[in-house]
C-alpha cells in the first residue's frame, strides 16, 4: 500500500468514527496541509461540510452551529497561523461551553523547529482553554493504527460532548502525498467499526436529598424570595423552574437567554423587565430580596449583579451544571454543579407551600407597568435602539431564533425584550462577551435550523467580522440582520469616559463612518436604510421569510439614547413607586 493510501486508510477512519459518534458537520478552512481530512469530510456520506474562508470567522460559524445543534461540530484548519485564528472562538466555546472538535492540520515531526514554512508550535496551541488535547500520531498502514484513529475520534467527540461541554483540539501531522485515495475499498464502514469505540458523557450528580429537604424548609420560611435564570441550554429546565416558581412562589427574574420570556410556558411568575426596576435605587430598596436561587449563568442584568455584590446578606443558592465556578459577586452561599432541570424538580417535590404572595404581588405590579409602559416608547425623532426589541417581540414569526450582539443590543434586549406566546429562541456567545465573530456564530446557528434567523448588531461588532458574511453566500445560508448604526461605540456613552470631552469621541465613541451599503453590495445582500418605524417594519416582513441575505440598517443617535433610556427609566420608576404603595 502506498503512502498516500495508509494516510488515506487512516484518515478515514477517524472521519468514520467522528460521523458514527454523531457528529455530522464540519467547517473547513481550506489549506493544503489538511487535504486528506478536507476531501474525506466532504465526500463522507452522513457528514456535511461548510466552506468559510477566514479562520476567524469559521471558528465562530461552528460555534453558532454547535451552539444550536446542541452537539459537536468538527473545525478544520491547515498549519501555521491559520490554527491561530480559531483561538478567539474556542475561548468563547470553553467558557460558554459549547462543544467543539478543532481539527489541526501538522507538519510531520522531523519538519518541525527547522524553519520550514508555515511550521508552527502547535502542541497546546489553545492551553487550558481545550479540554483535551492530542499530537496525534502519524499515519500507518497498520491495522492497530486503524483502531487508534476510531478510538482518537470517539474520545473526542465524548470528551467535547462531556458535560461542561467544550472545545476539544487534535493536531494530526501529515507527511506528503497528501491526495486521499478514493478508490479505496470499504472506505466507510471498514472491519474496524465491528468494536464500537465510545466514550459515554458522565452522569451529571444529582444534589443530595437531605440538602434538597433543608432548603425546602428554609424557602416555607422566607416572604422575599426570587429565582433568577441566566443562560439555560436545556428547554427541559425551562419548565421545571416554571414548576419551581409555582410550588415556591418565587417570582422568576429571566434573563433573555434563558428563553423563559417566549413559548408557551406559564409566564404568571415571569418577570422581564426586572432589570430597568432594579436601576431605581428606591424599588430596589422596597424588592430586595432575602433569598435567591440563581440558575444557570450570571445574568446580563447589572443592576441584578450589584444588588447581589452589595447585599451579601441575600441567601444566594446557585445550581449550574456548567460545572465552573460561576459567581462573579463572590457572595453565593450555596454552589451546585448539578442540572437546573433536575435541581428544580427535587426541591418541588420537596416544597410543601409558601407565604411570598405579598412580594410577589409587587414584583408582578411593577412589571405589568413597565409593559404598560413599553408601547408608548417614541415613534418620531430619532429611532431609539431599545425600541427594537418591543417590535421584535411582535414581528418575529412563530418558530424563529434571534441572535443578539454583545455591548448594547443584549442590554437592550434585556431591558425591553417582553414576554410573549411565540417560540422565540435567543442566542448570544456571553462566555467571553466578545464583540468579534457575532456575525459568524449568527450564520452558523442559522445554518444549523430550518428556522427564520434574526441577528441585532451595532455597527462596530458588523466591522469586526465583515469576513464572516462570506459563509452566507458560500453555504446557502438565509438570515436577516438587523444593524443598529450608531456609528461607533454606544455602550461608552453609558461609562464614566463619556464625560472626557478631550478624548471621548477617538478612544471610545469611535465613529468609523463606514456604509455598509456597499458592503451588502460585495457580499450579494439585500439592503435597505430605514428612517421610519413602519418602514422597519415593512422591511422586516418582507426579509423576514424571503431566502438569501438581508440587511436591514436603522441609523440610531447613540448621543441622545441615554437620555431616552433613562427618561423612560425615571418616567416609568416613578410610577411604580406611587403604585406598589398600594399593593
Amino acid at each position: 500500500m502506498t503512502g498516500s493510501d495508509s494516510l488515506t486508510r487512516y484518515a478515514a477512519e477517524f472521519i468514520d468514527e467522528l460521523s458514527a459518534q454523531g457528529v455530522t458537520d464540519a467547517v473547513i478552512s481550506p489549506g493544503s496541509r489538511s487535504t486528506p481530512f478536507a476531501i474525506l469530510l466532504a465526500e463522507h456520506p452522513s457528514v456535511h461540510t461548510h466552506l468559510q474562508i477566514d479562520e476567524r470567522s469559521a471558528g465562530f460559524y461552528a460555534l453558532g452551529m454547535a451552539k444550536r445543534l446542541k452537539r459537536p461540530v468538527a473545525l478544520l484548519c491547515t498549519s501555521g497561523t491559520a490554527a491561530a485564528n480559531y483561538f478567539p472562538a474556542i475561548i468563547e466555546a470553553h467558557y460558554s461551553s459549547v462543544p467543539l472538535v478543532v481539527l489541526t492540520a501538522d507538519r510531520p515531526h522531523e519538519l518541525r523547529d527547522t524553519g520550514a514554512p508555515q511550521a508552527i508550535d502547535q502542541i497546546d496551541l489553545y492551553g487550558k482553554y481545550a479540554k483535551w488535547f492530542v499530537d496525534a500520531a502519524i499515519p500507518e498502514d497498520q491495522p492497530e493504527m486503524h483502531r487508534y484513529a476510531r478510538t482518537l475520534a470517539s474520545r473526542a467527540a465524548g470528551h467535547a460532548s462531556a458535560i461542561p461541554k467544550g472545545p476539544v483540539h487534535l493536531n494530526f501531522p501529515f507527511r506528503e502525498p497528501l491526495l486521499p485515495n478514493l478508490k479505496l475499498p470499504h472506505l466507510w464502514g471498514s472491519e474496524g467499526r465491528k468494536t464500537k469505540h465510545s466514550v459515554k458523557a458522565q452522569i451529571v450528580p444529582m444534589a443530595a436529598e437531605a440538602d434538597m429537604k433543608r432548603l425546602a424548609r428554609l424557602i416555607s420560611t422566607v416572604k422575599k424570595g426570587l429565582i433568577v435564570c441566566g443562560e439555560l441550554s436545556d428547554p427541559e429546565s425551562r419548565k421545571a423552574v416554571a414548576m419551581l416558581a409555582a410550588s415556591s412562589g418565587f417570582p422568576v427574574l429571566a434573563d433573555p437567554l434563558s428563553n423563559m420570556r417566549a413559548g408557551k410556558l406559564d409566564k404568571e411568575m415571569i418577570i422581564e423587565h426586572f432589570t430597568s426596576i432594579l436601576s431605581r435605587e428606591e424599588l430596589r430598596t422596597v424588592l430586595e430580596p432575602e433569598m435567591v436561587i440563581r440558575l444557570g449563568s450570571m445574568p446580563v442584568s447589572k443592576p441584578l449583579f450589584l444588588m447581589l455584590k452589595n447585599s451579601p446578606e441575600i441567601y444566594q443558592v446557585v445550581a449550574d451544571q456548567n460545572g465552573k465556578w460561576r459567581d462573579p459577586a463572590l457572595t453565593a452561599a450555596e454552589i451546585y454543579s448539578v442540572s437546573e432541570a433536575d435541581f428544580c424538580r427535587q426541591l418541588t417535590d420537596q416544597i410543601e407551600g409558601n407565604s411570598t404572595n405579598e412580594y410577589a404581588a409587587l414584583w408582578k405590579k411593577a412589571n405589568d407597568i413597565f409593559r404598560e409602559h413599553l408601547p408608548s416608547i417614541q415613534e418620531g425623532g430619532d429611532l431609539f435602539e431599545g425600541k427594537i426589541f418591543v417590535e421584535l417581540s411582535g414581528l418575529m414569526p412563530e418558530d424563529s431564533q434571534l441572535f443578539v450582539g454583545n455591548s448594547m443590543p443584549i442590554r437592550d434586549a434585556d431591558s425591553y425584550f417582553k414576554v410573549t406566546e411565540k417560540n422565540i429562541t435567543l442566542y448570544a456567545n456571553r462566555g467571553a462577551n466578545g464583540i468579534d465573530g457575532v456575525v459568524s456564530s449568527s450564520l452558523g446557528a442559522a445554518a444549523a435550523s430550518q428556522s427564520p434567523t434574526v441577528l441585532v448588531i451595532g455597527d462596530l461588532s458588523m466591522y469586526h467580522d465583515l469576513n464572516g458574511l462570506l459563509a452566507a453566500k458560500l453555504n446557502r445560508v438565509s438570515m436577516t440582520i438587523v444593524l443598529l448604526n450608531n456609528d461607533g461605540g454606544g455602550i461608552f456613552s453609558f461609562l464614566p469616559q463619556s464625560s472626557d470631552e478631550t478624548h471621548f469621541e477617538t478612544l471610545f465613541g469611535t465613529p468609523i463612518g463606514l456604509d455598509y451599503e456597499k458592503a451588502a453590495q460585495l457580499y450579494e445582500a439585500d439592503f435597505i436604510r430605514v428612517k421610519s418605524w413602519s418602514e422597519f417594519r415593512s422591511s422586516f416582513k418582507e426579509f423576514i421569510n424571503k431566502k438569501g441575505l438581508h440587511i436591514i440598517e436603522v441609523p440610531t443617535n447613540r448621543h441622545t439614547r441615554v437620555k431616552i433610556h433613562r427618561d423612560l427609566l425615571q418616567s416609568v420608576s416613578q410610577e411604580i413607586m406611587k403604585d406598589i404603595k398600594n399593593v
